[in-house]
């Protein structure tokens, strides 16, 4: 007979088992191609299209950038060290340490910001797809690991060096 216990002893993950099986791969080619297309873009035509913004909405282009570059670059983190992990090079252990210095919680300003309208729609494709990968991510890692990352919303805005950017750019537009 099957015990209630013996079944909840042994629940599958399924993030755990798509992270450490050949099912990652596609999610690990998403989020670095993901990164290599917000690159390219911020590098070429997003630089381009940002000098035809007004000034509110550049001021509001800069910020995103940065919080869009901060949001993939701590994803392809997390990515690099489950693939790490899935190819043996590092323990889960050791992942789930070195995981501890990973972010996953890169907010957006959204719609409701002043300028928003007015940017790019190849720049807030980029956005929300990054959005959206890292809300997936950090349910996966949620799964996985526990939760890591449950700090109150107010403990994320003290320590927000996104934020002291913006305060900095609408700083230095202010005055030029």
């Amino acid at each position: 007979m099957n015990e209630p216990s013996k079944g909840i002893a042994k629940t599958i993950k399924l993030a755990e088992r798509r992270v450490f099986s050949q099912s990652f791969k596609p999610l690990y080619q998403e989020g670095m191609g993901l990164v290599e297309q917000a690159a390219e873009y911020l590098d070429g035509k997003g630089r381009a299209e940002a000098k035809k913004l007004s000034r509110l909405a550049a001021t509001l282009y800069a910020a995103e950038s940065m919080r869009l570059t901060t949001r993939l670059m701590q994803v392809a983190s997390w990515l690099l060290l489950q693939r790490a992990a899935n190819s043996g090079e590092m323990t889960r252990d050791q992942v789930a340490s070195e995981k501890s210095k990973v972010r996953l919680d890169t907010a957006s300003a959204h719609d409701e910001a002043a300028g928003w309208n007015e940017l790019p729609k190849d720049f807030l494709d980029l956005v929300t797809r990054s959005l959206r990968l890292q809300a997936l991510v950090r349910r996966m890692d949620e799964e996985i690991y526990g939760g890591a990352f449950t700090e109150t919303p107010s403990a994320v805005r003290r320590v927000n060096p996104v934020s002291d950017q913006i305060t900095l750019l609408n700083t230095a537009f202010a005055r030029g």
